[in-house]
């Protein structure tokens, strides 16, 4: 997976390591198998509008972004084996470990780079 940073918009806020899962099979795999994230870290999940937690160990902070990297919904701990809800017109989501989307709000944007 190609790695990336993502930073707020409105802030100084980064997350440095975000790690691109755009391929069939990045996307099939998400943090399956994978170390627990460590703050400043994520995943970017694109396309996509809707996760799983099943197989991991920890909860995770699920936030949907629309084309434009507004978001759209943030669901803080999801915890594992659940579903989250289906997110319509979300084209992509990043997962943050547990408290990592503390600093993020519905409506707000993120930058790539």
């Amino acid at each position: 997976m190609r790695q990336t940073r993502l930073r707020h918009a409105g802030n100084s806020h980064v997350i440095d390591r975000v790690w691109v899962a755009d391929s069939y099979f990045t996307r099939l795999r998400g943090l399956i198998g994978r170390p627990a994230l460590q703050p400043g870290e994520g995943i970017w999940i694109r396309p996509c509008q809707q996760v799983h937690t099943h197989f991991l160990g920890e909860p995770i902070d699920v936030v949907f972004l629309d084309k434009t990297l507004r978001i759209m919904r943030v669901y803080p701990e999801l915890r594992p084996w659940r579903l989250s809800p289906w997110v319509r017109g979300a084209s992509s989501v990043l997962e943050l470990p547990a408290g990592g989307a503390g600093h993020l709000a519905e409506g707000d944007h993120l930058k790539e780079g």
